[in-house]
């Protein structure tokens, strides 16, 4: 067998991240047994760098150092270098993420990590320069210092080394504050999270305060500087807070940041979709990568803005979101591709950050003037979107609402619609004439569990829109036009389901009861961890919510079981990130914190809670356990853990369960639910009785569930029932009067 480290060996693999390094002078190694085997047997250091495809400061630190022959001849020398695409391997990000954290106070890509031959870390970093600045040590120099220590001081970088790796598995692992893992039995634990004393808040107050002291009074977001980053599960704490505690302000940072989010440079108001963050405290220039996860979970948050508020604004947001993601990140066959660059070629030809997006006053008359428009549309777009001469971002201008359309109209002697129309023109001849630009990199790898965001994100858009049919030539609240008509609920679910059927033909082994994570041309590879279980199984619960299928529910319902079996620990009465048969790194993580995606952790007990009603097996116990393992850190520190908080809240009050007894949901019904905002909403419809043995069979369960016995049609026609922990509405031909019923049962959604 040929040495592995004789070659640069990231050509044969399918992440682009990696394949973006195969041409480097750097052996470039995966990580697999191969490369880790090759260290261990030569006792040589591990240089570990870890990125993903849009990276901005990866690509810079590759053309600085990795595309060096100096660079590559040390690291090649006196290291095994390795390169892990964090998306593909969250679980090796973690770990040693948790030690840069831990050690430097930060954390960022690309992740820089020196390893003993055995994994443990001594030396971390994020990006460094190839030569010092501005206080950072430069990447050479800093590796010749590793390896000259690595040979004269190995003794105390193996004790840092062991002192680094106790730290990290005493982070990851820990299940309490400091106190034993919970052993309540079902009863104890519920009883604990669902009486709430006088004077104790209960989770969202908890979490929903917390989120409100962080907001930015002034810009929006959370902090009082900059960057800002979307946190899409924060803003629906304040939702949910201002919902169930009628608390004003809360619904005012909730719709401040999602309106500056919509109007600032994190939006593409050219082409629809969301960027990563922006890099200041106003949301002005964003960081340009687009992610599939960010699209996603802020297109879930501005559903439920938008059914609390009924502002259009935020309706036409998803709809002009969906058609990017549709557009630009679907796979053919109907899966979704991961991200899109924030790097492109400007007209040099040299690969900058955002050149595809941004523009100059002349810019815009040019395309104006090729298109046959006037120059005044020209005007009206450049003061709407403030682009100028001077711009906002290295002498060009990303696009922000920077007048309104009543500004304008006002202005310009125009009536607002008249505004209206021909920014719209001016607009799509924009659209066309970026789509000559070199366009941004596209990273085609499609991931199971942030697919499982966008299928949820795309079934309940189907529940909320479904119903909401707006005139072409309606005005929102601000003056812009709502420029779609009609219906697209089943458009949305077509999508949702369409994915969910890629990944799960794709993905899933059903014969294992396996699910893998990532699909690229062809090649699947790497065992699911608990995100891709847990996002997975919420989008396919959405989706039997949306359509009433099934094999939806069937599939949630198996994947909750996976969850269980590999990634359920009852000694410690949690779910780890990681399952049980997979690799053994430095520690077994949990991920109970928000990242830039929901917890896992979270998630997973929303779906136990969910499936609880359809099945004997015991979903709901498992998810107490968890929730009160971890009930002091969520308490501590509430908006560290949104997403734990939220499913504490959850099992709190239980879901609201509408049941429905229909051939399909009426318009009405449609109308009814789309403009009601549940946020612990599980829709249940029930099959007839004539199919009733074919659905347990399919769901694998006995009896039949409780959330459907002794549910039928009422005077034979269709019946809707609305329940929550054992209190149900009379049988109901109407779907606003069962919603009705429960509130003035004072019990909140």
């Amino acid at each position: 067998m040929t040495d592995p480290l004789d070659r640069n060996r990231l050509g044969d693999e399918a992440s682009p991240y990696l394949r973006q390094h195969a041409d480097n002078p750097v052996n470039w190694q995966p990580w697999d047994e191969r490369a880790l085997g090759a260290a261990r047997e030569r006792d040589r250091p591990i240089f570990l760098s870890v990125g993903y495809s849009a990276c901005h400061w990866c690509h810079v630190m590759e053309a600085e150092s990795f595309a060096d022959e100096t660079v590559a001849e040390v690291l090649n020398e006196g290291f095994v270098p390795i390169k892990v695409d964090r998306e593909e391997r969250p679980d090796v990000d973690t770990v040693y993420m948790t030690v840069s954290q831990a050690v430097t106070g930060r954390g960022g890509w690309p992740l820089s990590v020196w390893l003993t031959p055995d994994g443990r870390p001594f030396y971390v970093g994020t990006y460094f320069p190839r030569e010092a600045q501005r206080g950072t040590p430069g990447f050479l120099d800093l590796c010749r210092r590793i390896r000259s220590a690595w040979s004269e001081n190995r003794d105390e970088l193996e004790s840092r080394a062991d002192e680094w790796a106790s730290m990290a598995a005493d982070r990851l692992d820990a299940t309490t504050s400091g106190s034993e893992p919970a052993t309540d039995t079902a009863e104890s634990t519920l009883e604990l999270d669902t009486e709430v004393g006088p004077n104790e808040p209960d989770a969202i107050e908890l979490v929903g305060e917390a989120a409100l002291r962080a907001t930015d009074d002034d810009h929006g977001g959370f902090g009082r500087g900059g960057p800002k980053f979307p946190q899409p599960r924060r803003v629906e704490a304040l939702l949910r807070l201002y919902a169930d505690h009628d608390r004003p302000a809360a619904l005012d940072a909730a719709t401040r940041t999602l309106d500056a989010m919509c109007a600032g440079g994190l939006y593409d108001h050219v082409g629809g979709g969301f960027h990563r963050y922006c890099v200041d405290a106003d949301w002005t220039v964003p960081h340009f990568e687009k992610m599939l996860y960010d699209n996603a979970t802020i297109t879930r948050v501005l559903l439920a803005g938008y059914q609390l508020t009924g502002e259009k604004r935020y309706a036409r947001t998803v709809r002009e979101t969906v058609d990017f993601v549709e557009r630009e990140l679907r796979h053919p066959a109907g899966g979704f591709y991961s991200t899109l660059d924030a790097q492109s070629e400007d007209e040099s030809g040299e690969r900058v950050e955002g050149a595809f997006y941004v523009w100059t006053p002349d810019e815009i008359a040019s395309v104006v003037a090729r298109t046959g428009l006037s120059e005044t549309d020209a005007d009206l777009f450049s003061d709407r979107y403030g682009v100028t001469d001077s711009g906002n971002f290295e002498g060009r201008t990303v696009l922000n609402v920077d007048a309104s359309v009543d500004e304008l109209a006002a202005n310009y002697g125009l009536a607002k619609s008249t505004v209206v129309d021909r920014l719209e023109s001016v607009r799509e001849a924009v659209f066309d004439a970026r789509a000559s630009r070199p366009r941004p990199a596209r990273d085609e790898k499609v991931l199971a569990g942030w697919n499982g965001l966008a299928i949820d994100a795309l079934a309940n858009a189907s529940v909320v829109l479904g119903a909401d049919g707006v005139d072409a030539d309606g005005v929102s609240v601000d003056g812009d036009a709502d420029r779609y008509s009609g219906p697209e609920s089943d458009r949305y679910a077509g999508l949702a389901v369409d994915a969910l059927s890629f990944v799960r033909d794709r993905l899933w082994d059903p014969g294992a009861g396996r699910l893998h994570r990532r699909f690229r041309d062809g090649d699947v590879a790497i065992d699911g961890y608990l995100d891709d279980y847990a996002y997975l199984a919420r989008g396919a619960l959405s989706c039997y919510e949306a359509t009433g299928a099934v094999d939806h529910l069937a599939f949630a319902l198996d994947l909750a079981r996976c969850i269980r079996r590999e990634f359920w620990d009852e000694a410690a009465g949690t779910l780890y990130f990681t399952p049980e048969s997979g690799e053994t790194l430095l520690a077994r993580p949990q991920e109970l914190r928000d990242q830039s995606t929901p917890s896992p952790t979270g998630v997973a007990v929303e779906v136990f809670a969910m499936v609880d009603p359809f099945t004997d097996e015991p979903f709901g116990e498992l998810a107490r356990r968890v929730v009160s393992t971890h009930a002091e850190a969520i308490d501590e520190s509430p908006l560290a853990f949104v997403s734990m908080a939220l499913a504490r809240d959850l099992l709190a009050r239980g879901p609201l369960e509408i049941t429905t007894v229909a051939d399909s949901r009426s318009p009405e019904w449609a109308t009814s639910l789309a403009e009601t905002y549940i946020p612990r909403r599980l829709l249940a419809p029930r099959p007839p009785d004539a199919t009733l043995e074919e659905w347990l069979a399919t769901l694998e369960v006995d009896a039949v569930p409780p959330i459907w016995a002794d549910r039928t049609r009422r005077d034979g026609e269709p019946t809707v029932y609305v329940c929550r922990n054992r209190s149900c509405s009379p049988p109901q031909h109407d779907m606003e009067a069962a919603l009705s019923w429960h509130e003035a049962a004072d019990a909140p959604f």
